[in-house]
């Protein structure tokens, strides 16, 4: 079934919602003061694994609903990635991207209603920033670049490979699942260095959110580090999806 361009723009904007509210929300459980995952300050409940595993089924469920209707790109670097290998059509890059922006603005802000009264418990500006976007763990924004780069190489890489092998013998449901734990272990992986965002829209979104919104202890929107989580994606999304286009064809 052919699906219109308007329905695969909600499809993009409702599926981006779903994986900021659950990846985001995650990181506020985690680090916000006095949450369910977060009872003592500083001591997640959680932790990394809470977070991995959000951010994986917050892609992996959007792609069960929405992979048939959009393709389930839920990130600009993927879109950029898919029309410079020649899977997706240039005239529609930008409308994607700018569903997925708002969707992740729209699930930001969801996420600061859910969230408020813990934002306002929590004393350290980093602590809440770090329940929006990505920062420069590492002190270095080289290493940042490099971490964000290789991360989405591999993203793209791998899911072109996933969702091409549903032509030949498994089905778009291992797919789906299998890009559901890909993203859960590159957030395992090398999510160290940087949060990570390995998505643009998932990052500059809520940045964005943040410098806007009159939240309670709120520091910097850390913008000097803010176009690394942005570009770096992107690049290594392209070169991800051409690698394996040379490699193995598509």
């Amino acid at each position: 079934m052919e699906h219109t361009w308007m329905m695969k723009y909600f499809a993009e904007f409702f599926g981006t919602i779903i994986l900021v509210v659950f990846g985001n929300g995650a990181v506020a459980n985690s680090v916000l003061t006095k949450t369910g995952g977060n009872s003592h300050d500083g001591q997640a409940n959680g932790g990394w694994l809470l977070i991995a595993f959000s951010f994986g089924f917050g892609v992996m469920l959007p792609a069960m609903m929405f992979g048939s209707i959009s393709g389930n790109h839920l990130n600009p670097a993927v879109t950029l990635a898919q029309a410079c290998a020649g899977a997706f059509p240039w005239n529609q890059v930008l409308p994607y991207i700018l569903v997925q922006m708002l969707g992740a603005i729209v699930g930001q802000l969801l996420l600061v209603a859910v969230y408020w009264p813990f934002i306002a418990k929590t004393s350290s500006d980093d602590a809440v920033f770090a329940s929006f976007s990505t920062g420069d763990i590492a002190d270095s924004k080289l290493n940042g670049f490099i971490t964000e780069f290789v991360g989405t190489a591999i993203l793209l890489f791998v899911a072109v490979g996933l969702y091409r092998g549903m032509f030949f013998k498994q089905s778009e449901d291992i797919a789906n699942i299998g890009v559901g734990f890909l993203i859960t272990a590159l957030v395992m992986a090398v999510g160290g260095p940087t949060g990570p965002a390995l998505n643009p829209a998932r990052d500059l979104g809520p940045r964005i959110v943040y410098a806007l919104c009159p939240l309670p202890h709120k520091g910097s929107a850390h913008w000097d580090y803010g176009w690394i989580p942005v570009v770096a994606p992107i690049a290594g999304g392209i070169c991800g999806a051409l690698l394996y286009k040379l490699a193995f064809g598509l």
